[in-house]
């Protein structure tokens, strides 16, 4: 009995990650979020949070940390102790694109968390104001080459998921759109909408109700599947564009060096609520798709969608700073 005894506490010496791991959380958790309370990413952290408390019998905290392109989330997030108990819900714009829209940021979006799992993913809506002559992807293309530097695009801003959205469409397609951006969705879609921009890359949410209305014509998903809300709208890979991606998506990370069993026990526990029809349901009114991963799987997506951005921002010339 003494040496099993010795051999427990020695396992515990030698192995202080697991000890945490097993009574973790011991403390509230907080979540980060890179944009004000109401926004879609602090919704879903709120939505995440309320059933994690439950299970884990300890509050979880949305501290909601906006500017700079959601960098400041990020770092703050980067620099907290590797324990579980401060994690990062962060986004495409934020972890995969504003690090290279931004030269000055304390973070490496790939070195410096250990990815949890992905939680969502959604798309945006290629839609034109009804005078365009464009039913289709490929019609609207042809009109582009036919009137170079003549058709507008309007966007939520320089360096936004549609603004970016729009510059990989005009690179594989080898077209010239001029970009018109806006401070915010609403703006843009007001003028779209009014008919003095013709085309722009709209969350899905923000759109659909334009586009079952009549006043916008949706002629492309630009997710890689189509989308339950408007399933007659095919995607703009299918379209003859293929390989065009641009997923939005939300996810959860840690600061880097969170202990493995850690990581582990919030992606199961995150997948589980993920998998609760309430909530489910409760995404699928944001327009959002449940989703999730392994933590492997998951950091392999961010890098890959960060060498992705990097290179349309690069070709774009698009600079935040």
């Amino acid at each position: 009995m003494k040496w099993a005894a010795l051999a427990v506490c020695a396992g515990a010496v030698l192995s202080p990650h697991l000890a945490s791991a097993q009574a973790y959380p011991t403390k509230p958790v907080r979540v980060l979020t890179p944009f004000p309370a109401g926004a879609g990413v602090d919704i879903v952290a709120r939505m995440i949070g309320a059933p994690l408390a439950e299970t884990w019998g300890q509050p979880v905290v949305v501290d909601n940390r906006p500017g700079a392109g959601g960098t400041i989330a990020n770092e703050l997030a980067a620099r907290a102790p590797p324990d579980g108990h401060t994690l990062l819900l962060g986004n495409v714009s934020t972890l995969a694109m504003a690090p290279s829209l931004y030269k000055k940021i304390n973070f490496d979006p790939v070195r410096s968390f250990a990815p949890i799992t992905i939680v969502n993913t959604s798309t945006n809506i290629l839609v034109v104001h009804p005078g365009v002559a464009a039913t289709t992807t490929q019609a609207l293309i042809a009109l582009a080459k036919a009137k170079p530097g003549q058709i507008n695009y309007a966007s939520a801003g320089s360096g936004t998921s549609p603004h970016l959205a729009a510059e990989l469409f005009k690179s594989m397609a080898g077209i010239n759109l001029v970009h018109v951006p806006y401070k915010g969705s609403p703006q843009a879609l007001t003028d779209l909408l009014g008919g003095q921009t013709q085309v722009m890359f709209a969350s899905l949410v923000s759109a659909i109700s334009h586009v079952r209305q009549n006043r916008l014509r949706a002629i492309g998903m630009t997710a890689l599947h189509r989308s339950s809300a408007l399933p007659d709208v095919p995607t703009i890979s299918e379209s003859g564009l293929r390989g065009y991606d641009v997923s939005m998506w939300m996810g959860v990370v840690g600061p880097a060096g969170t202990p493995p069993a850690i990581v582990a026990q919030l992606n199961r526990q995150i997948a589980a609520v993920l998998q609760a029809p309430d909530v489910r349901e409760r995404l699928a009114v944001q327009g959002l798709e449940a989703a999730s991963d392994t933590p492997a799987e998951f950091g392999a997506y961010i890098a890959s969608e960060v060498r992705k951005w990097s290179a349309v921002i690069k070709q774009a010339g698009v600079v935040a700073d």
